[in-house]
């Protein structure tokens, strides 16, 4: 067919306009990357973002199926959801990266981790670049991997509790009071093996340490092909998961603190754990921050987040002892805790475990997601805590101020 002169020219045009809108509009055309693609928030560090305890919601001492809000499922990360991806990060659904709003979410964290990778009978990957030929990675070199090819916009980091041997020094003050009567008191608060974590020297150490992790996190979103003011760093604390002495439900005097309540404290070691030990951990974790020198990080300041909802604390109880049958009933969230109890030889026979103790639990981590929620869209750091009562699209009310 013959073309009319006055349009020859506009063919060839029409063709090469087609070939350009086809190259814009393919999703082929680049790939998720750095500033593109899918936002995501990645989450690093250990069980205090990792979602330890995130199946359970609230306590009971009659039964596990009142407070078991996620099944037998809950930890299982790998792509078919069967198994975990790590044994024992306990990496739960519930956990904080899960902001959604079309943020996609990564969760990174193993319980158990310290600042660095750590091998013995189960494999917990620090905020470093581990790397044993065998395809186990430790978390930075896990997030640099992820973030070439991901927008990772958010990176909320959880770290250090372990450094000053957390897990230790609760297990040095529930023995201390099992073993010690009341009227006789051996408190864990002078305890060697427990005053040795809080030294000016062990101190300083650890955070050199933390602020090395931060700088690895920076390390590995620059070599994903990111600069610093691309992304962010958010940098939480810890929050107190036990009240004071003075608010206990339980007396100290025989064994229905732990017996019952699971939280085997005597009040001076609480006092202490509240004032001393979480103050000197998070004072640590904030110097670490300024001791790495980024320039792109927030703080999330999570120390007073629970409270009213804490282990043991007056103004929650277990399912039997506030006349709730189910995690699913409306009021469950404002009368039950959100930290899960301190278990022992208890876990024989139960689908417990004994690392999912004083922990925060699915009300807990469904919380903290709400606070990293909000510093992500308010695009700043705070003190997040408890704002009202009831659920706000399925997670505890929350504010960030």
């Amino acid at each position: 067919m013959q073309i009319p002169r006055s349009r020859r020219l506009s063919v060839p045009l029409l063709l090469l306009t087609a070939a350009v809108s086809l190259v814009v509009a393919s999703p082929s055309a680049h790939a998720d990357g750095p500033g593109a693609g899918t936002p995501y928030v990645v989450t690093v560090g250990d069980s205090y973002i990792s979602g330890e305890a995130g199946r359970w919601a609230g306590s009971s001492n009659n039964s596990e199926a009142p407070a078991d809000a996620l099944g037998a499922h809950a930890y299982h990360d790998n792509a078919s959801g069967t198994a975990e991806t790590i044994p024992r990060c306990h990496r739960s659904k519930s956990a904080e990266a899960y902001i959604g709003g079309g943020v996609s979410g990564l969760d990174l964290a193993c319980s158990g981790a310290r600042t660095n990778t750590t091998t013995g009978d189960y494999f917990k990957p620090g905020i470093d670049f581990y790397d044993d030929g065998a395809g186990n990675l430790g978390q930075a070199k896990l997030l640099q991997q992820f973030a070439t090819n991901h927008n990772v916009k958010l990176v909320v980091a959880s770290i250090g509790g372990n450094d000053f041997n957390f897990a230790s020094i609760v297990q040095s003050c529930v023995s201390d009071f099992l073993l010690s009567p009341s009227w006789n008191p051996d408190y864990c608060k002078d305890d060697s093996s427990v005053v040795a974590n809080f030294t000016s020297a062990n101190v300083t150490a650890v955070r050199g340490r933390i602020a090395t992790s931060f700088q690895n996190v920076r390390t590995a979103m620059r070599n994903a092909g990111y600069a610093d003011g691309a992304w962010t760093l958010l940098v939480q604390t810890y929050p107190s998961p036990i009240p004071a002495g003075s608010g206990f439900r339980y007396s100290q005097t025989g064994y229905t603190r732990q017996d019952t309540g699971g939280c085997g404290f005597w009040n001076a070691d609480a006092d202490w754990a509240n004032a001393t030990a979480l103050g000197t951990i998070n004072s640590t974790v904030r110097a670490a921050i300024g001791q790495s020198g980024l320039t792109n990080t927030r703080l999330l300041e999570l120390q007073s987040t629970f409270n009213g909802r804490r282990l043991c604390e007056k103004t929650v109880g277990l399912y039997e002892e506030v006349g709730l049958s189910s995690w699913t009933q409306p009021t469950a969230v404002d009368k039950t805790e959100w930290i899960n109890q301190i278990r022992t030889v208890t876990t024989v026979g139960s689908n417990y475990y004994i690392q999912e103790s004083i922990h925060p639990n699915y009300w807990g981590q469904l919380a903290l997601r709400s606070c990293v929620r909000q510093s992500y869209t308010l695009n700043r750091g705070g003190t997040c805590t408890i704002s009202g009562t009831g659920l706000l699209s399925g997670e505890p009310r929350m504010t960030l101020n």
